[in-house]
């Protein structure tokens, strides 16, 4: 059996297509995400510590306007990103997995 038909039998398989659609689906939730934490979630709590804006808080590693700088705002935005994102899909697989109990039931 040649390598193409291996692949074949692979990718007709349906844990490749279960697994494609679950990298289309996260990468759309990634997204969508994203924008919620920077755009909706994290302007109210920049506004209660005084108008902070996260993503310009920076730590400069050199003097001068263009200097290199760590993006601790960034990072800060998204380590609540992906902690949205693990927790919305915890919630889901848990949603998912206590339906499939009711049904044994």
């Amino acid at each position: 059996m040649g390598m193409l038909q291996e692949f074949k039998d692979f990718a007709l398989k349906s844990n490749f297509l279960d697994m494609a659609t679950g990298i289309v689906i996260g990468a759309a939730v990634g997204t969508v995400v994203k924008s919620l934490v920077e755009d909706v979630i994290m302007p109210p709590i920049g506004m209660l510590m005084g108008g902070v804006d996260f993503s310009d808080i920076k730590i400069p590693l050199s003097d001068g306007p263009d200097a290199a700088a760590i993006n601790i705002g960034t990072f800060f935005n998204n380590l609540i990103s992906v902690g949205a994102a693990f927790s919305s899909s915890i919630i889901c697989c848990f949603a998912a997995l206590n339906a499939l109990m009711m049904r044994k039931i």
